[in-house]
């Protein structure tokens, strides 16, 4: 018996007028599928690794991000703090059960309520990584997994991104590199620039329709340890 997913593919190929085998197509789609060709390349982002982080950060406060540089994982809890007070919102974070977040000290910052896992609706401010930054927009590449639910990225009113200065590529074909040299591919890759927003309502641009009406990112001058 033929299985349903041969079906629809049947179905297709006879519908393009294509064989079931047919080896010409095959090596078309291995060759694609082996050497990721570049698309046009920004001119801006030819430059070296201080000026992508400039231009990241250029990129990211340019549609309403902001940017916070720290010089290490430990002024993480303070920084956060920090965001909390400027904008009268309450001292707790949900933070995701990432590796590279269990080693900020977050006790160092007793009055900072942090809980870690995935998010609920009760919770108003999550800190997550982020796998990269992409300068040439200053978008965020995020993905999924048991370490980065990705409800997190969504759910909560104001998001805190997490980001290495050695994390920051030119472009999108480099985050996809880096996601390929990362292994296994995850169930969601999300790429956030800015917070959410729409002009769906009178042409007026509205922060956080459809998720975060914030996105502060802390941006650690440190290389992977």
């Amino acid at each position: 018996m033929t299985d349903p997913r041969s079906q629809i593919l049947g179905a297709i190929r006879r519908s393009l007028r294509r064989s079931p085998r047919d080896a010409e197509a095959e090596e078309t789609v291995r060759h694609r599928l082996d050497h990721h060709p570049r698309n046009l390349i920004p001119a801006r982002t030819a430059v070296g690794p201080d000026g992508l982080v400039e231009l990241f950060v250029a990129q990211a406060t340019a549609v309403a991000a902001t940017v916070e540089r720290l010089s290490s994982p430990e002024e993480i809890p303070d920084a956060v703090l920090r965001f909390l007070a400027g904008h009268n919102l309450r001292p707790a974070a949900r933070v995701a059960p990432a590796a590279v977040l269990d080693a900020v000290p977050w006790e160092r910052t007793p009055t900072l309520d942090v809980t870690r896992g995935a998010a609920s609706a009760d919770d108003l401010t999550s800190v997550t990584p982020a796998l990269a930054g992409i300068a040439e927009t200053g978008t965020l590449m995020l993905v999924s997994g048991p370490e980065t639910p990705t409800g997190l990225n969504f759910l909560p009113d104001n998001h805190i991104v997490v980001l290495r200065r050695d994390q920051v590529v030119a472009t999108y074909e480099d985050g996809w590199d880096r996601l390929r040299a990362a292994g296994a591919m995850p169930r969601t890759v999300n790429f956030i620039t800015g917070p959410s927003r729409t002009a769906d309502i009178e042409q007026q641009i509205q922060l956080g329709a459809h998720g975060p009406r914030r996105l502060h990112i802390l941006l650690l001058d440190v290389q992977e340890g």
